[in-house]
């Protein structure tokens, strides 16, 4: 028998995936088939883990999904860009996402660079509906050149190189838990959280998301294609949890993450059980 939260995670899973397709819609005249791109790969299902995040942790504190779902699927678009673009020949060459052909392999180099483009400024076009500048600002820090995208060129700097413990955290916050952050922390902006609960919510945003990365490292080692959807092994080379401590050395730093960010949420006085459910999930997924 599922959970409350369980039911609640699904929940909001369901209302994202019913409203990507009306924000995102098929183009009405010739556009040299940039909206099918686009919507190939954002329709394509996925966790939906940022965007549910934003929504439970806005519930969390009073503001109900359904007024939010447009900046929700924002974020899920800056996601979906920043997946074709990885996917690609320059960066990390995949042929498999979610199961299916990536884009660069469907539509052309060039197109998907195009497609993932188009998401990525949706994506602030959809969540300027909520009019708060703030949460805005705090997923372009995130997604950009100091987040998300610095990241990235770090991983691929530091590839087949020697790096430090304390490089690979910053790495690793940047590349992949910068936007799990921001996105818990949008969820306290819109619904008017104060200081104090945003600072709890950053640190367990903080620490889940660089669990996820180990996880989603430990995943690529130990993990089974056909529940990934995905090629594995492939992070040989990498700057990763399991290169520089090996397997177990990386299990529990990802149980040390888990715990900080459980424990971060122990000062805020709303029901919590629902972002504990989401750490505890995560930390013992197979996919």
């Amino acid at each position: 028998m599922r959970t409350a939260s369980e039911i609640r995670v699904e929940r909001l899973r369901a209302q994202v995936e019913a409203s990507l397709p009306r924000f995102i819609k098929p183009a009405r005249d010739d556009d040299g088939r940039l909206a099918e791109a686009m919507r190939y790969c954002l329709l394509l299902g996925g966790k939906r883990l940022r965007p549910i995040l934003f929504l439970a942790t806005a519930e969390m504190f009073g503001a109900p999904a359904t007024a939010i779902m447009k900046f929700a699927c924002g974020i899920e678009c800056i996601h979906t860009y920043s997946l074709i673009h990885d996917d690609l020949p320059a960066m990390d060459d995949d042929d498999l996402r979610r199961g299916r052909p990536t884009s660069h392999k469907v539509f052309g180099e060039a197109l998907a660079i195009l497609a993932g483009d188009g998401l990525l400024t949706i994506a602030f076009e959809l969540m300027s509906a909520t009019g708060n500048i703030d949460a805005i600002t705090e997923m372009a820090r995130a997604a950009g050149w100091k987040g998300m995208v610095k990241g990235q060129a770090m991983d691929i700097y530091y590839e087949r190189r020697k790096i430090n413990p304390s490089v690979l955290r910053t790495l690793h916050r940047a590349k992949t838990a910068a936007l799990i952050e921001s996105s818990c922390v949008s969820g306290a902006l819109v619904a008017g959280a104060d200081d104090r609960e945003r600072r709890a919510i950053r640190h367990y945003g903080r620490s889940l998301g660089l669990a996820f990365q180990i996880i989603d490292d430990l995943l690529d080692v130990t993990g089974e294609e056909k529940l990934a959807g995905k090629r594995l092994r492939k992070d040989a080379g990498k700057a990763t949890y399991p290169s520089l401590f090996g397997v177990d050395g990386a299990r529990r730093r990802a149980r040390i993450e888990t715990a900080k960010a459980r424990t971060a949420l122990r000062t805020i006085s709303q029901d919590d059980s629902l972002l504990n459910h989401i750490a505890e999930q995560l930390l013992n997924r197979q996919y």
